[in-house]
């Protein structure tokens, strides 16, 4: 057998695509729909993100106590940053361990925009600590915190020309930043450093917006260090 890389990756996509499509034809209930949906998306992740990252489905608490709303997937850190709490299928992560935070949903639309937008805003408001950071060349001063990667993720939508003038609207309402979104069967959009999108209807979308997310992540290096005090100052 020869190795082939465009095949590899196609297989990929193909592989996520069609679980997201197998979901929607087979799950009746909406709960189930929707768990299954996380759930593709975060094993996508988890396979084939480099092991500093970890996805899952969480809630993003502060030092001082405040929550974000449940967050279909949250891309933390896991090897500087401890979980605050975990139980069974319920994950609590500090904020200073997000990368990247995205809603799961089967169709893009107004609705599941303005949805997504709510809910990382939710987790962008949340306050941050940073300390200065020991290394074998001294204390290096603390890191600046850099905007959580906020998006959403989706098999399909109705809309036509799926990127288009009606996405670039309800992007650009005045709701809060989204960055990224993949709709699996179409395309990609992205957020560019000017404030403008692109909006791109392409082959291969998942494997595309995968490569793309760990380029992004890549930039973002490494997530401040955690003030472990802070949060203890909590206990009574």
């Amino acid at each position: 057998m020869i190795w082939s890389l465009p095949i590899l990756l196609d297989e990929l996509n193909a592989s996520v695509t069609a679980d997201l499509q197998r979901a929607r034809k087979t799950l009746g209930h909406p709960t189930d729909l929707g768990d299954a949906t996380e759930e593709i998306w975060i094993d996508l992740f988890n396979k084939y993100l480099p092991r500093r990252y970890h996805a899952l489905k969480a809630t993003v608490v502060d030092s001082a106590g405040m929550f974000s709303e449940q967050i279909d997937v949250v891309i933390h850190d896991r090897q500087y940053t401890p979980l605050v709490f975990t139980f069974r299928d319920k994950h609590v992560v500090p904020a200073e361990s997000v990368y990247a935070v995205f809603e799961s949903k089967q169709e893009m639309n107004a609705t599941h925009i303005e949805y997504a937008q709510k809910k990382i805003a939710s987790v962008r408001r949340l306050h941050r600590t940073s300390l200065p950071v020991p290394t074998v060349d001294g204390m290096k001063k603390a890191k600046d915190l850099l905007p959580i990667l906020g998006g959403i993720l989706t098999l399909s939508s109705n809309w036509r020309p799926v990127f288009g003038d009606t996405m670039l609207r309800h992007l650009e309402s005045g709701g809060e930043r989204l960055d990224a979104g993949c709709v699996a069967d179409n395309g990609n959009l992205w957020l560019n450093e000017d404030g403008s999108y692109t909006l791109s209807e392409k082959t291969k979308p998942v494997t595309r917006f995968l490569l793309e997310l760990i380029s992004r992540l890549q930039a973002v290096a490494t997530v401040p260090m955690i003030d472990m005090r802070a949060y203890a100052e909590k206990l009574e």
